[in-house]
């Protein structure tokens, strides 16, 4: 999204009262998928606007991030409270698989380059690789009590992952060989991540700060002008241009590669932006807890 001038801001009404939009993501269908993380469903949000939501049958499950699969026409998520992995197909099928570690507490998921869904345990300190078929695959990390949390594919063939309670950014190969970069701020608090083709960028909700690691491991890291506004998720929209959501403060952010900020306001300051995601039409949308998503566009 470019343009000059603040982006126009619009809001869409998701999953009603109470649902808690929260993961979101581009499908292969030109629409905006959505978790609700509260209800226990899945919403679409069509390009004229229209919503149509998806019963995965279990309440509680709480699905929370959501990602384009692997060429497979579907979207893959997660399912932090009942430890499962779901695919919903773009006609609605729903189907989900158990994570064979108990009590794991999967989180971030991403398409992988060999063809597979990745994905974090939080709960159990593992990273995990499904297939189309449904079959799983773990690997431990080299850390307790690390909290893995988003993932993404880099720009060098591998998978790198947030450890949110070690400070630290992760990095597995497709052969599951793993590597942990500390970062330089301790109590950073990573949480989000995203490739932008070139480097990785990470949001840490604790520190106030979003940072830059390159596929060696050096880390620059970037002070918000807030910094109590809890970054959550960060999305590349190109080379050197990641959006990311300021939870704690009603707000969406923009940084460049040079480290220059920006922050535009959502309709309300407590509105709880979490998911970011650039759309099929090139606008910047994030799923907001309170009920809605929104769109922000170039002006």
């Amino acid at each position: 999204m470019r343009g000059s001038g603040d982006p126009v801001v619009q809001e869409f009404a998701v999953g009603g009262p109470g649902a808690g939009p929260y993961g979101i993501a581009a499908g292969p269908d030109g629409a905006l998928w959505c978790t609700l993380v509260h209800h226990g469903r899945i919403a679409r949000l069509a390009p004229d606007g229209t919503v149509r939501e998806y019963d995965l049958g279990a309440p509680e499950c709480r699905p929370t991030v959501i990602a384009p699969g692997p060429g497979d026409g579907a979207l893959w998520f997660t399912r932090l409270q009942d430890h499962r992995i779901g695919r919903i197909t773009v006609d609605g099928d729903v189907r989900s698989w158990p994570v064979p570690t108990p009590d794991c507490g999967p989180f971030g998921i991403t398409a992988g380059p060999d063809g597979a869904m990745w994905f974090t345990e939080t709960g159990a300190d593992r990273v995990g690789r499904i297939d189309t078929a449904g079959e799983i695959a773990e690997f431990a990390l080299p850390v307790e009590g690390g909290y893995p949390s988003a993932i993404t594919a880099g720009p060098d063939g591998a998978l790198w992952f947030a450890l949110n309670q070690a400070d630290a950014l992760g990095r597995i190969d497709v052969h599951g060989d793993v590597t942990l970069h500390p970062l330089p701020t301790p109590g950073a608090a990573p949480v989000g991540i995203t490739s932008d083709g070139t480097a990785l960028w990470f949001v840490e909700i604790a520190a106030g700060q979003v940072g830059r690691m390159t596929v060696d491991g050096a880390a620059e890291e970037f002070p918000l002008p807030d910094r109590t506004a809890k970054p959550h998720a960060i999305v590349a929209a190109s080379a050197g241009e990641c959006w990311f959501t300021e939870w704690g403060a009603g707000r969406v952010g923009r940084i460049t590669a040079t480290g220059d900020l920006a922050s535009y306001a959502l309709p309300s300051p407590s509105c709880e932006p979490h998911g970011i995601a650039v759309g099929p039409d090139g606008a910047v949308w994030t799923a907001l807890e309170t009920g809605s998503v929104a769109r922000l566009s170039a002006p």
